[in-house]
């Protein structure tokens, strides 16, 4: 089943429990969803499905700092409570010690001397970690393994 498909589903089952703010989130994925199939005339893929859940978390975090830096903690916790059904969507996450495996082998296969070619390695790690790393302690990673090189 695509991701899309679970989506559509867990918005039916919700609007069942009557469950009012896991509703709202999943309509705002689907909203999300659809305002980019329709933009670019495309039908999404997991992957993009993915990216688009992604940007909708990391967006929640961001708001979540921002309201409690400004008191608001109502608001932070609407955001919380959306921020744990985006997370559902993603999937599983790679350990510390499988993201170091894969930037190693990412630094071996484009034969990386150095900081210079941190492009290449990024190129290589983003669409196999996409999703499933947080891509800023991937970077720093790889940072710190062409610092060695």
């Amino acid at each position: 089943m695509s991701l899309k498909t679970q989506i559509s589903d867990d918005m039916k089952a919700a609007m069942r429990a009557k469950e009012a703010g896991r509703l709202a989130t999943i309509r705002l994925i689907l909203a999300e969803i659809k305002r980019k199939e329709v933009d670019e005339r495309i039908e999404l893929d997991d992957a993009q499905t993915v990216a688009i859940v992604e940007k909708m978390i990391k967006q929640r975090k961001d708001s979540i700092t921002q309201f409690e830096a400004g008191g608001r903690a109502d608001l932070a916790d609407i955001e919380k409570a959306e921020l744990a059904v985006l997370t559902g969507y993603m999937p599983a996450g790679l350990s510390d010690e499988e993201v170091a495996a894969e930037v190693a082998a990412a630094v071996a296969a484009t034969g990386a001397s150095g900081p210079q070619d941190m492009g290449k390695v990024m190129g290589v790690l983003k669409p196999k970690l996409a999703g499933r790393a947080d891509m800023t302690a991937v970077s720093a990673q790889v940072k710190k393994a062409l610092a060695g090189a």
